[in-house]
């Protein structure tokens, strides 16, 4: 038996069970809600889910669940806790007689009003869904009391055992609306079937968060672009004395486009797997074209298609633009480095210049150097002669003077040059 797991292993192996689909039957109505927000508003849902439960005696939700279903009464509640928002649904068992021929009720007519009015954080996307018998309505009825004839989307789904009906449109409470006619749909497979629709709607929006941060990102881009040309072109003429002023525009550009680009990133990603999630889901609903009306894919990608394709136009061109601004940046710090460099290989031919005019100058010091210290010598030399020539020396001290000079002056030429050749030698 094993004896040491990895603390994460029981929540990652579980974590292939989260949020499950319920076994649904019909007739059957749903109100879906999604709340997005903070930190603060999702973990606020947790209590504001704990007050619903404590009014109706049920068990309280732990403090690190993300997902719980209950029977709440009237209804019965499901609460999932996602990264971005929080969403709620509510259903109820529905009495499908007379559908489409008046304004449906709803689940949320079973909900408290107080209760529902408090959710935490701003309403993202809101739907109802009703769920009935393939024979319980027809599609006239459905157009003409319950979605909107001119944007009626429609198609089968689950391999042509169920037809879907929606029109993508809020309606005057602020929902949408989708009605599902199912036939002989096992009651798992109307749940996966269920829990797919309702997740297209809310990843649709989720993905649509992204449009208005593309676009408020354009008008960012497009001054950073113009400020990018104006600084190329400058740089192309500009002399060695304006460099330090680009280098400086160039870095607070840079660092304005990186600013933007980090502010926005994260929501681009987001957006991109949404859109990626929404496609998944379409593609598992298994739906197919019923008569001649749209099908949700088809809907989606014509009506999806304009804003991903801004949203992915956003990213490349934030990539594009931010390596527009570093090829530049080190274009022109490559140039000042080497006008640096040429700057300083003339001050070290300057330099080099000095030296060898310190050199000669001090070659000339040292044959003056020379004459100097053999005067000094032979100078000595004349007074030993004085001394030498009163015990018997036999030349004068003005004669003995005169013949050391050569020694002298060759002597100490010679030390000279040989201290030089020593020390420059080391």
């Amino acid at each position: 038996m094993l004896t040491k797991s990895h603390p994460q292993r029981i929540a990652l192996h579980n974590e292939i069970h989260a949020r499950p689909p319920e076994a649904m039957q019909v007739p059957l109505a749903l109100s879906h809600i999604v709340m997005a927000g903070g930190t603060e508003d999702r973990e606020a849902s947790r209590a504001h889910l704990a007050d619903l439960l404590r009014d109706h005696h049920l068990p309280l939700p732990d403090a690190d669940s993300t997902h719980l279903r209950m029977d709440v009464g009237a209804f019965r509640l499901r609460w999932e806790l996602h990264t971005e928002f929080v969403t709620w649904t509510f259903s109820r068992p529905y009495d499908a007689q007379g559908f489409g021929d008046r304004d449906p009720d709803t689940a949320l007519d079973a909900v408290p009003e107080d209760w529902l009015a408090g959710l935490p954080g701003q309403c993202l996307a809101s739907l109802h869904l009703w769920v009935l018998p393939a024979k319980a309505v027809t599609g006239a009825s459905l157009a003409r009391n319950v979605l909107h004839e001119d944007t009626l989307v429609a198609s089968t789904v689950a391999e042509g055992l169920g037809e879907v009906y929606t029109d993508f449109a809020l309606h005057p409470d602020g929902f949408s609306r989708m009605v599902l006619l199912t036939g002989s749909v096992t009651h798992r497979r109307l749940g996966r079937l269920v829990q797919r629709l309702l997740e297209i709607d809310t990843y649709r929006m989720a993905a649509l968060l992204g449009l208005p941060a593309a676009r408020e990102a354009a008008s960012v881009l497009a001054y950073a672009e113009r400020e990018l040309a104006e600084l190329a072109g400058a740089i192309r003429n500009a002399g060695r004395h304006e460099e330090p002023q680009l280098l400086d525009r160039l870095t607070k550009l840079a660092g304005q486009v990186e600013s933007q680009y980090a502010a926005t990133h994260s929501r681009f990603s987001a957006s991109s797997a949404y859109f990626e999630l929404v496609d998944r889901r379409i593609a598992d609903i298994g739906e197919a074209r019923l008569g001649t009306l749209q099908t949700i894919g088809e809907f989606m990608d014509r009506r999806l298609s304009p804003a991903r394709a801004t949203c992915e136009w956003a990213t490349r061109r934030q990539d594009a633009l931010s390596q527009r601004v570093s090829r530049i940046s080190n274009l022109l710090r490559t140039r000042v480095e080497i006008e640096q460099q040429q700057s300083s290989q003339a001050l070290l031919a300057a330099m080099n210049t000095r030296q060898g005019l310190q050199l000669k100058l001090q070659a000339t010091v040292e044959g003056l150097s020379v004459a100097a210290i053999t005067y000094y010598i032979v100078g000595l030399v004349s007074y030993l002669a004085k001394g030498a020539h009163a015990i018997g020396w036999p030349w004068s001290a003005e004669s003995t003077a005169a013949c050391a000079i050569p020694v002298v002056a060759l002597a100490v030429w010679w030390s000279l040059r040989r201290l030089h050749s020593r020390v420059f030698g080391d």
